[in-house]
């Protein structure tokens, strides 16, 4: 479940920014300002609201390891904030003195990235404070920046749609476009993804942009290898542009904010949505989830923004389905199993000893439909002779079975409680069509829709009669067709 528990409304113009410390809120927007709340009650700091930017103020972050907070502006500054008292730290002026959109410290607080309206981007040293190392774009305006978890990669995007990603010392290592129209935001997840082979580091990278999608990409590093990055998965949910997105500490759930004005909550692997909020009344351009707290942060062009208590991981929410369904592994086509899918497979199919190979190499569906007998041996290492012909007949097995199994259920057949096809459908007050044993169930302890989490105006169920005709024609013509 998604609760609502505060709502901010002390801006009085466009929330443009919002971010979270161990315990601290910090918002920013184009009324010059930026304000700081205490996560105990949402109380505002006594220093708030800290004025010294003479125009709107585009980003803030929080310093990982000390109480300093970063804060950006049109004025072409970047301001050092302390926590402490609200005072001035460090003031840096962008070289170019260009209207500065976004800025960001490194995990491990060494740098702070800010970067232009005129696509220059600036790593500042900050125990020094002063300039590591400048650089700039090829095209475009800088509008986001992220840092990989381990402090050496940067990764920033441009409004021409362009992902790039720096070294350290601000190398490009990498350059390719990521989203048409122009990239909004990007965010690494904090935790490395784990089974990496030795001296390469694995990273997952969200992305969002003006082309209405989020991309999830695989980022791996290694000073000897060098840099690959791959799309993974494309989330084509949203009907408008995507101006957020931000993952959880543990990488398990992003969020993602668009101009629909909704609010999308995702398991990552599952890539199932948990809820969709639909609270704002305008724009949402800003979101961020609390490293410690269960909490989210959402901050909107209506001048306000609202916190969010989000379900205990050891809950298990209610999941709609996405792009993709995630069916038993003889239901969905193979190309659509995740990895965690193939590890679950090679278990049960008696091949555990060979599922850190396959997580290290980050196979899945896809990645397994192009194994052969070579690539077994000269690309994963798997010597044994034996081990290569069972995985590759297992794989024929599986193949064989979708043949006989028809796929591609139609969405409307799914409950999107149960995610499972309906027997008894009905409509609810909110004009979505459910199991009627489910929304019974979930409408027995909540009054709220499970598809926009607003209040039901009744509770109301009535039979979706002509859904039932439709689902009960495609189900003979399924038995049909595997006669």
């Amino acid at each position: 479940m998604v609760e609502l528990v505060h709502t901010l409304a002390d801006h009085i113009d466009d929330v443009n920014s919002c971010t979270f410390s161990d315990s601290l809120l910090a918002t920013c927007s184009l009324d010059k300002t930026i304000r700081v709340y205490s996560l105990n009650d949402f109380s505002e700091a006594p220093f708030s609201p800290l004025r010294g930017h003479t125009y709107g103020v585009h980003c803030c972050c929080f310093a990982p390891h000390s109480p300093i907070l970063a804060t950006c502006s049109t004025d072409g500054k970047t301001i050092l904030w302390s926590m402490d008292n609200g005072q001035v730290r460090a003031s840096f002026q962008q070289p170019t003195s260009s209207p500065v959109r976004v800025c960001k410290f490194s995990p491990n607080s060494l740098y702070l990235a800010s970067g232009a309206a005129d696509g220059s981007v600036v790593l500042w040293n900050v125990p020094l404070l002063k300039i590591h190392r400048s650089s700039s774009v090829k095209d475009g305006s800088l509008v986001a920046c992220t840092f990989s978890p381990d402090s050496k990669l940067l990764v920033t995007g441009s409004s021409c749609g362009d992902l790039t990603v720096w070294d350290e010392n601000l190398r490009c290592l990498h350059s390719e476009k990521a989203h048409d129209l122009g990239v909004a935001c990007c965010d690494f997840a904090a935790q490395p993804i784990a089974g990496a082979e030795r001296g390469m580091e694995h990273f997952q990278l969200a992305s969002c942009g003006q082309d209405n999608e989020i991309r999830l990409w695989l980022i791996s590093y290694s000073g000897a290898k060098g840099l690959e990055m791959r799309c993974k998965d494309t989330l084509s949910v949203h009907s408008a542009p995507v101006l957020a997105c931000a993952f959880s500490n543990n990488g398990e759930i992003l969020v993602s904010g668009s101009v629909d004005k909704s609010v999308i909550i995702y398991k990552v692997k599952s890539q199932c949505i948990v809820h969709i909020l639909t609270h704002h009344t305008r724009y949402v351009t800003a979101c961020s989830l609390a490293p410690t707290y269960p909490l989210l942060a959402i901050g909107s062009m209506d001048k306000t923004v609202s916190i969010w208590k989000l379900r205990q991981e050891n809950d298990t929410p209610a999941l709609l389905p996405l792009v993709i369904r995630r069916q038993s592994k003889t239901e969905t086509h193979i190309e659509n199993w995740s990895e965690d899918d193939i590890k679950n497979w090679l278990s049960e199919e008696g091949l555990s000893e060979v599922e850190h190979v396959f997580t290290a190499n980050n196979i899945d569906g896809k990645e397994l439909l192009n194994l052969s007998k070579e690539s077994l041996l000269h690309d994963l290492k798997i010597e044994s002779l034996g081990v290569r012909n069972k995985i590759l007949r297992k794989i024929e097995e599986i193949k064989s079975k979708m043949k006989s199994t028809l796929t591609n259920i139609p969405d409307e057949f799914l409950c999107p409680i149960t995610c499972e096809i309906m027997k008894d459908p009905v409509i609810a007050s909110d004009g979505y069509s459910y199991e009627r044993s489910a929304i019974e169930n979930w409408i027995s302890t909540k009054r709220t829709s499970p598809m926009t989490n607003l209040p039901l105006e009744n509770l109301l169920l009535t039979p979706n009669r002509t859904l039932k005709m439709a689902l009960n024609r495609w189900l003979e013509s399924r038995s049909t067709t595997l006669l």
